[in-house]
């Protein structure tokens, strides 16, 4: 069968790099009979990790040698995902640097206008998922600015630079890089042709390759899940993301507090963790003054936010927690809350 591939493909007279995108696209499970791409200047494919990487994926998931050899022969390490990955804005910003940055009127007003043109999309996620259409055009807005940045970094020498030369992760991009490979087989799509953000995500909601594996869904019924280029899908896709991870819509997600005295030991507990572990009662004992008659037994973590002058305290709890699965991040699941906020705001005011 491959012998009259091969014959067909020749007899149309198609370049052999054709042929090559051809068979990686097609499932990466059999090889062509055909000349090996030339090697890419930094190369992954000669290094000896890579060699055994590449046994493990034939051993593991049934792979095709030469196909991943195709595919690792074309890989580059790419610097500027270090220098990326090594400084991300989440550790380099405080909230009121880090806010200017994903909360502007752009943003807003993009917002608006999306949420109009994919009315009936997330009129129906809201249904299906129990996700507000809002905090779906946030989290969209926030990532990609509605579809406009997606990223320029080609998937594969993203998610191999981090597996292979940025050991502080490697073991994650890894798993991230079989994942993708998985992805492209299962899809029927080129790994080498999609394109993503410097750690690997891909799409209007940048799916890194195991959410996009988990969570992605064929929202319009066509029988693709396509986060790439399909709206509705990428807006199913995030709501199934969110009500997966438990969204619940139920309640505030963040609420604004003051605190009695910033002591050493409230210091300490703020910012100390994500997750809602202490309840309001342990939190107005802490002297956090909450105006609202929230249940004594509710769990909420305690944030500072730096501002110019001061810091803001805020509460937040389940569903912001939900938030900061997209992104572990209390200053981007802020941002994404806040945005989210003002684009009802300015949907209202019309």
């Amino acid at each position: 069968m491959l012998k009259q591939i091969s014959t067909n493909l020749g007899s149309l007279g198609l370049h052999w790099r054709r042929v090559t995108s051809l068979v990686l696209a097609a499932s990466l499970t059999w090889a062509p009979a055909f000349a090996p791409t030339a090697l890419a200047q930094d190369s992954y494919l000669p290094r000896k990790e890579v060699q055994t990487y590449i046994e493990e994926l034939v051993a593991e998931h049934g792979f095709s040698r030469l196909a991943l050899e195709q595919v690792f022969s074309q890989a580059q390490k790419q610097d500027r995902i270090i220098e990326l990955m090594s400084r991300p804005a989440e550790r380099r910003l405080v909230w009121h640097e880090y806010r200017k940055i994903l909360v502007d009127e752009p943003r807003i007003s993009q917002g608006v206008t999306f949420w109009q043109e994919n009315l009936a999309a997330l009129q129906r996620a809201e249904q299906e998922y129990g996700v507000a259409p809002e905090v779906i055009v946030a989290i969209i807005g926030v990532e990609t600015r509605y579809g406009r940045v997606t990223g320029n970094f080609g998937v594969v020498d993203a998610l191999s630079t981090l597996a292979f030369d940025y050991p502080p992760r490697a073991a994650f991009f890894r798993g991230q890089l079989t994942e993708h490979l998985l992805l492209a087989r299962e899809e029927g799509k080129n790994p080498l042709s999609l394109k993503g953000s410097y750690a690997g995500a891909m799409g209007y909601g940048q799916f890194i390759p195991s959410s996009y594996r988990s969570f992605a869904v064929d929202f319009d019924g066509d029988g693709v899940r396509d986060i790439w280029t399909n709206k509705t899908d990428a807006i199913g896709s995030v709501a199934n993301y969110f009500a997966r991870h438990g969204w619940s819509g139920q309640g505030e997600v963040v609420e604004a507090v003051t605190v009695s005295e910033e002591t050493d030991d409230l210091l300490s507990k703020a910012n100390s963790g994500l997750r809602p572990t202490e309840t309001v009662a342990f939190w107005r004992e802490q002297g956090v003054n909450i105006s609202s008659e929230q249940p004594a037994d509710r769990k909420a973590t305690l944030m500072r936010m730096q501002q110019p002058d001061g810091a803001d305290y805020w509460l937040g709890y389940d569903d912001f927690y939900v938030i900061t699965r997209y992104n572990h991040s209390r200053l981007y699941a802020m941002a994404v809350h806040e945005l989210s906020q003002l684009i009802v705001d300015r949907r209202g005011s019309l």
